[in-house]
């Protein structure tokens, strides 16, 4: 093939959304639209039976083809456990859910622990080794406590004792340290240096560049920032770099949703409301997805609506943007930053008034995208809250659902005429591909030569067989025929009318 005179996108390889401007030459009358996943409610409560107050997971569901489960290690806190000493908050605490369909959990009995004077219970880990019983393992070396972060179930392992990668935190909770397992609850950890972070962090393998990469917390002057590092073969890994923080536009955000909430007699107001103090916005994770070629992530946006509570962190809300990067090391946030995953009103039933985070890499699932989140009531400890409020810090917050249509992030829409033309792709012998909602309206398609944008003989705007459909995979075609030979650049010039379109991409025909 000649050299081609521009960039020249892949929409073979990966399928093309639109997040950013990447696969876009030029847009008329389109909006970028970004979109909230359907929430389903909770799937792991707290188990208020043995005084359980709050579940949470910085890990989604590994998949277990060896028993055709998905596998789930998860933290429950408790208000009046016998191990805790006064004051004490019990932080790794891991429990071990299965499940078939990734809604219904079952709790098997692990016996590797013994709590409350029996050895059936679900107890995946514990570091508080001087409080329990513990069968078949060794207290932890060099370290008194090792607390459980994320884990990842890692199939192309050859050894299988590695089957199982997993980050501990030590007892100040200030670094990430690598460990193996073969099955998830039995744990080697090597000597190694660890990873600098804060009390938050996140974990995913990267398909993309074949590595292994956490994203950690460490200051900026915007406060808590977020920074990446990365590791080839899981225990050696790069000094963090810092690719995300907060700036002004996050500062005026923060006033403007504290603003919201508190004027709003339907939100839960946060308990401490400082309207003088113009308090920092600031980032307080990033939980990473590979997904068709590029990066999202989910920044946690904490915005402080007033001084210190008594355990010496802010209250405020917490709510999810979109964030995505194409190399990893920078990133842009998406749809005006936009909140991708928020609170909502008190009702006295939901769990999404204060704070709700993305527990780590969403799951592709039955052609859509599960986000699995933590939802929490409050931010703070009772006695800061009104005393109608003080019975639901019993059962505090939740391990939930939500589901997005595949390519759903975000969507190119309009609610009259409206024009999309592509960069320039190769499309030789092969179908053109969209994901789009055209259910109310229109799209038709034709194909340009990328340098005269003329249409190809046969696939003009007035040749196509226009689309009228709500459908993730929507095969093009123009007088009912789709494939398309062309050896010379090509680009897609799509025509909406209220419509609108989530991907395109081309495949060989079968």
């Amino acid at each position: 093939m000649p050299t081609p005179k521009f960039e020249i996108i892949d929409p073979a390889k990966y399928k093309q959304l639109f997040l950013d401007d990447h696969a876009i030459e030029n847009l008329k009358g389109i909006r970028r639209i970004l979109h909230q996943p359907k929430k389903h409610g909770p799937v792991i409560r707290p188990n208020r039976s043995k005084d359980q107050t709050l579940v949470q997971s910085s890990t989604c569901p590994n998949w277990n083809p060896e028993i055709n489960r998905w596998e789930w290690w998860y933290a429950g806190f408790y208000d009046d456990a016998p191990y805790q000493g006064p004051g004490e908050a019990v932080w790794a605490d891991y429990h071990y859910a299965t499940s078939v369909d990734g809604i219904n959990w079952e709790y098997p009995s692990l016996e590797l622990y013994e709590w409350r004077g029996s050895w059936s219970n679900n107890l995946a880990y514990h570091s508080k080794i001087d409080f329990l019983k513990r069968r078949g393992q060794k207290n932890p070396v060099d370290i008194g406590e090792r607390r459980f972060h994320h884990i990842l179930r890692d199939n192309n392992d050859e050894d299988s004792n590695r089957r199982y990668k997993a980050l501990f935190s030590d007892g100040d909770n200030m670094r990430r340290y690598p460990a193996i397992s073969p099955d998830g609850f039995k744990w080697s950890f090597p000597h190694l240096e660890g990873i600098y972070s804060e009390d938050t962090s996140s974990m995913i393998f990267d398909d993309i560049e074949n590595q292994f990469v956490a994203t950690v917390k460490k200051r900026t002057e915007w406060g808590r920032s977020v920074w990446i590092s990365t590791s080839e073969n899981f225990l050696d890994w790069t000094d963090p770099q810092l690719i995300l923080h907060t700036d002004e536009i996050d500062m005026e955000n923060r006033k403007n949703r504290i603003e919201s909430v508190v004027e709003n007699p339907d939100y839960l107001s946060p308990p401490f409301v400082d309207s003088e103090t113009n308090y920092i916005a600031q980032l307080y994770m990033m939980p990473l997805m590979t997904y068709e070629g590029i990066y999202i992530g989910f920044p946690l946006l904490f915005n402080p609506a007033g001084p210190d509570l008594p355990q010496m962190n802010h209250c405020g809300l917490n709510q999810t943007e979109l964030a995505m990067s194409r190399d990893l090391y920078h990133w842009k946030r998406v749809a005006d930053r936009s909140i991708f995953l928020g609170i909502e009103p008190w009702d006295g039933k939901t769990y999404d008034t204060c704070q709700v985070v993305v527990c780590g890499a969403p799951i592709i699932k039955d052609d859509e995208i599960w986000v699995y989140y933590e939802g929490a009531r409050f931010r703070g400890v009772a006695q800061s809250y009104p005393e109608k409020y003080r019975p639901y810090f019993k059962d505090f917050g939740a391990i939930e659902l939500a589901k997005l249509r595949l390519d759903g992030f975000v969507s190119l829409q309009t609610e009259q005429n409206g024009e999309i033309i592509s960069k320039p792709f190769y499309m030789s012998k092969s179908k053109l591909k969209i994901n789009a909602n055209t259910q109310n309206g229109t799209l038709d398609v034709a194909i340009l030569d990328a340098d005269t944008l003329e249409p190809l003989p046969n696939f003009s705007i007035s040749d196509c067989d226009t689309v009228r459909s709500d459908n993730t995979d929507i095969q093009v075609s123009w007088q009912r025929t789709s494939v398309i030979t062309n050896e010379k650049p090509v680009r897609a010039q799509f025509k909406l009318y209220n419509s609108e379109i989530y991907s395109f991409w081309t495949e060989q025909p079968n």
